[in-house]
């Protein structure tokens, strides 16, 4: 509790009860008895002290609140502490902070069981909070100690200051504020924020292709002349780091709320374009055009190379439906226009390295006379140990298989359904290991091919920018495997093309499985 001390101190007892009527003149506080007897106290006013705030603490039940001392996101479900005061309509209204920013010097707790939710909380954070509190009271402590001699010294020096005085300075002040001159023009450096795309309206300034809705995203926010501020949207690949660099990826607003795997990728690529910045700038002109280059061709190796890879979909939650046409779908599954997916198998961790998989004639033998959901048999005895190896190593485990009888058979389309599902969640469960599956359905409509089929790479696309949470994808280690690789008993080529379509390297079912 604050202490405020009588103007008269020497005529009067000179501590004013908390709560009691006092006259307060800017720095000054008096009894009321004082001040009948006080003469010439220009702009004294009634008040109350104000009341002292209500500590509350929960977990943060999102990431959109923010820490009123650093001003720094407080990550959803993190501990914190906040101070309920009343604003001008008389509501209240509460500042969040860190644990560790909360200010225990100016509002002091008395006690843990005064802030309100503290039994709620977890026992190893009641004890950390408990810590703090004791730690931040024996500095308030000391700073008080300190204070008492600083406020009898304020006090003399108050009083010398006389009515002259005070008009002399007021009128300088007016004076310096009436023909102040503006303060030096600061210059617009832009602040740079990350976020998860809101919607799918926004369009990167550099490609001019609309980014996705959850999709990572980087804004450069810069003041108009008008004053007001406008954020240009880029894709993480598109961001201009080499005109805009940036310190660290933690100054970037919003970086704390991301992913952990789209954190540890976004540090990546501004490590890689860091290095590369300082090799330019090493370089003379010729030089610098060249690798600047080759820069670009590096860069573009997180994504795909090929015009159909590149192939912009959009992509909306609204059209992912629980059936594909009039068949049912199991729990878990979903379809988006052409695509069955299995949304998410438990334990499937996104990543930058993917091994991909067509399912028929490379990890299953199966026979088109033959339907059901245990209808096939392992193609290697090797299969469910390679798999579990590749997930234990980091890899994202990927499915991508065309079944064209969901589409063709009208009268049975449940029936293909249910079997092709089956097969592969039987399949799933056999190899014990997550794996995320996206079946192509589509035929075409006479006039052009389904792009979710392969060799187009559709299916590829939805997965890389909407079910790998932004993480950009490592060309060099991904790689996918199929049998239908164009050779004399090969029904197709519309694997190894996929494949070549997207830039990945290519096995064969033997090569990979048999060695």
């Amino acid at each position: 509790m604050q202490f405020l001390y009588c103007y008269r101190a020497t005529q009067c007892n000179p501590i004013i009860s908390p709560y009691g009527f006092h006259f307060n003149k800017t720095l000054i506080h008096i009894h009321f008895h004082c001040f009948c007897s006080e003469k010439n106290l220009p702009r004294l006013s009634l008040s109350l002290p104000p009341m002292p705030p209500k500590i509350v603490t929960d977990y943060a039940k999102s990431d959109r609140s923010l820490c009123k001392k650093c001003s720094k996101a407080i990550s959803k479900t993190a501990l914190r502490l906040g101070s309920v005061l009343k604003n001008r309509g008389g509501f209240d209204s509460t500042h969040w902070h860190h644990l560790d920013c909360f200010p225990f010097n100016s509002e002091p707790i008395d006690s843990v069981e005064s802030i309100q939710g503290f039994s709620s909380l977890e026992s190893g954070d009641q004890e950390a909070l408990k810590k703090l509190v004791v730690e931040g009271k024996n500095s308030a402590e000391e700073v008080s100690d300190g204070s008492k001699e600083g406020s009898q010294q304020l006090k003399q020096l108050m009083v010398q200051v006389t009515d002259e005085d005070r008009d002399e300075v007021g009128l300088e002040e007016r004076k310096q504020k009436k023909h102040k001159n503006p303060p030096p023009a600061q210059p617009n450096t832009p602040r740079i924020i990350a976020e998860y795309a809101k919607s799918d309206r926004s369009s990167c300034k550099r490609c001019s292709k609309i980014i996705s809705k959850k999709a990572l995203r980087l804004g450069s926010v810069v003041r108009d002349p008008r004053g007001f501020e406008s954020t240009k949207w880029h894709h993480v690949d598109c961001f201009p780091f080499t005109s805009e660099p940036i310190d660290s990826a933690e100054s970037i607003q919003g970086f704390l709320s991301l992913e952990s795997g789209d954190q540890d990728a976004l540090k990546k690529l501004m490590v890689e374009c860091k290095n590369s910045t300082e090799e330019v700038q090493v370089t003379n002109e010729g030089r610098d055009e060249v690798e600047l280059e080759e820069r670009s061709l590096k860069r573009s190796k997180l994504s795909t190379p090929s015009r159909e890879a590149n192939l912009e979909i959009v992509f909306s939650i609204s059209d992912i439906k629980d059936s594909y046409k009039d068949a049912k779908l199991l729990p878990n599954w979903k379809a988006f226009r052409t695509i069955i997916f299995l949304e998410r198998d438990d334990g499937l961790h996104d990543s930058k390295k993917i091994a991909a998989f067509d399912f028929d004639g490379c990890l299953v033998n199966t026979s088109v006379k033959r339907i059901g959901a245990d209808a096939w048999s392992l193609m290697y005895s090797s299969v469910p140990e390679k798999l579990q190896r590749l997930y234990n190593d980091g890899y994202k485990l990927v499915i991508f298989t065309n079944e064209s009888n969901i589409d063709r058979w009208i009268k049975q389309r449940q029936k293909a359904v249910d079997s092709k599902i089956g097969r592969l969640s039987s399949f799933i469960k056999r190899v014990k290991v997550p794996i995320q599956v996206f079946i192509a359905c589509g035929i075409g409509n006479g006039k052009a091919e389904d792009p979710f089929r392969k060799p187009k790479p559709g299916m590829w696309r939805i997965m890389e920018k909407h079910f790998n949470s932004g993480i950009s994808i490592d060309m060099d280690q991904s790689f996918y495997v199929g049998d239908a690789a164009g050779r004399s008993k090969d029904h197709s080529d519309a694997d190894i093309k996929f494949a070549q379509a997207i830039g990945l390297k290519f096995y064969v079912p033997e090569e990979y499985f048999g060695s």
